[in-house]
C-alpha cells in the first residue's frame, strides 16, 4: 500500500496512549513510505497522527471541507491540502486518495466516517483492506456491537470480517498489506445464488 486515509478524533480525549499511539502510526507510515490522508487538522488525535509523519518528512494529505477550517482548527504547514465544499465531497476525496483505511479512537464524526467506509465496502463498491486500531480497549463495546450484529441476524458473519482489527500498528498493517477481498452479496443468501 502507497496511501492510507486514518479516520481519527479532531479532540484529544483523556487517554495520552491514544496520542501517544497516534504520533507513533504518523511516523510508522512515514518511515514505510505510505502516504498519510486524514482530515487536516492540527488538534486532536489528528493533529498528533499528522505530526508524527512530518517529524518523519512523511507525505500528508489533508482533505477538509471549507466550513471546518476554523472548527477544526486546519493544519496550516502540510505539504498538501485538499478543501472541498462538503463532508460528502471530503470522504469521497479521501476514498479516492487512498489504498486502504485505518480507524483510531474519536467520536461520532470517526465513527461515521468508519460505517460508512465498511458500508462502501459490504456492497460490494470497494475492496480496499479497512482496519480499526484498537488502541488500549477504546472499542470493545463497538466489537461486541458488532458480535451481537452478527448473532442477531443482522450482520453476515463475512461482512463482519471485513473489518480488520488489530491492537498493534505493525500487526494492522502487515494483516492489511496482505488482506484479500472476498465479496458477499448482502441480501441474496447463498442457496439464492
Amino acid at each position: 500500500m502507497k496511501s492510507i486515509v486514518v479516520f481519527s478524533g479532531s479532540s484529544e480525549g483523556n487517554d495520552p496512549g491514544i496520542l501517544n499511539i497516534a504520533y507513533e502510526l504518523g511516523a510508522v507510515l512515514a518511515s514505510r513510505q505510505i502516504k498519510l490522508i486524514y482530515g487536516a487538522a492540527k488538534i486532536g488525535v489528528m493533529g498528533r497522527l499528522a505530526l508524527g509523519a512530518l517529524d518523519q518528512q512523511g507525505e500528508v494529505v489533508g482533505v477538509i471541507p471549507e466550513f471546518l477550517k476554523l472548527k477544526e482548527v486546519v493544519h496550516q504547514d502540510l505539504p498538501e491540502l485538499i478543501t472541498t465544499e462538503t463532508m460528502h465531497e471530503r470522504k469521497l476525496a479521501m476514498y479516492e486518495l487512498c489504498e486502504g483505511v485505518i480507524t483510531l479512537p474519536g467520536g461520532f464524526g470517526t465513527l461515521e466516517e468508519l460505517l460508512e467506509i465498511l458500508t462502501w465496502s459490504q456492497l460490494g463498491l470497494h475492496q480496499k483492506p479497512v482496519g480499526l486500531l484498537n488502541i488500549n480497549g477504546f472499542f470493545d463495546p463497538l466489537l461486541h456491537m458488532f458480535k451481537n450484529m452478527v448473532e442477531t441476524g443482522f450482520l453476515k458473519q463475512e461482512n463482519h470480517d471485513l473489518l480488520i482489527v488489530e491492537n498493534s500498528i505493525e500487526g494492522l498493517l502487515d494483516k492489511m498489506h496482505n488482506y484479500e477481498p472476498a465479496w458477499v452479496p448482502k441480501w441474496i443468501k447463498k442457496e439464492q445464488l
